[in-house]
């Protein structure tokens, strides 16, 4: 009798404690192809241990196209889905950021609130020259860095290698940098 009042108070314990994992739900804006968001979806369960769920695709419209008319702006992308839920946005568009009025807008690679839950990534200037396995990690950098901003993290300065580098719009950046949180940046997110 005793071991089951205890193996029940150990289950109740354990009910109380465990953490349930973040569910992260992406969402692919126009034709996005599957094996990016399958590789996607393996690489943020691989690298943060939370479920993802791929949603149905939901169509660009033009109230979030950028001033140039031939981008999306990441912005209002994620003024348009802002979620309560873990979101990532993907797209196979090109998609741009713009400051403000004062500033012209340029191509960017992904963008997330910080904090928040929403975040967008694009393949579009990943894929430019190089073999579809080279894109691949791009894409894991990208999104596994923007869903990273949705933790919590600002860019790192303290490790040139660590995944929350600012690419500063370079490709560059984003090769050189590691699947790697630095010491800093681990400690945010492991809080």
């Amino acid at each position: 009798m005793k071991k089951i009042v205890l193996l029940l108070l150990v289950g109740i314990f354990c009910s109380f404690t465990t953490h349930t994992p973040k569910t992260i739900y992406i969402q692919p804006l126009g034709d996005v192809n599957q094996k990016y968001l399958t590789y996607v979806k393996n690489s943020v369960t691989d690298f943060y241990g939370y479920t993802c769920v791929i949603q149905p695709k939901v169509n660009l419209t033009k109230d979030i196209l950028a001033a140039s008319k031939t981008r999306y702006e990441a912005s209002k992308i994620l003024n348009k889905f802002k979620s309560n839920e873990n979101l990532l946005l993907i797209t196979e568009k090109d998609i741009a950021y713009r400051k403000s009025t004062s500033f012209t807008e340029w191509g960017i690679f992904g963008l997330g609130l910080r904090p928040g839950k929403t975040c967008v990534i694009s393949t579009f200037r990943l894929k430019k020259g190089v073999t579809t396995q080279k894109m691949l990690v791009r894409l894991k950098k990208v999104a596994l860095h923007e869903i990273g901003h949705n933790l919590g993290l600002i860019h790192c300065t303290h490790h040139k290698d660590c995944l929350m580098n600012d690419a500063k719009g370079t490709i560059q950046q984003v090769d050189r940098e590691k699947i790697w949180f630095c010491s800093k940046c681990s400690k945010v997110i492991h809080k």
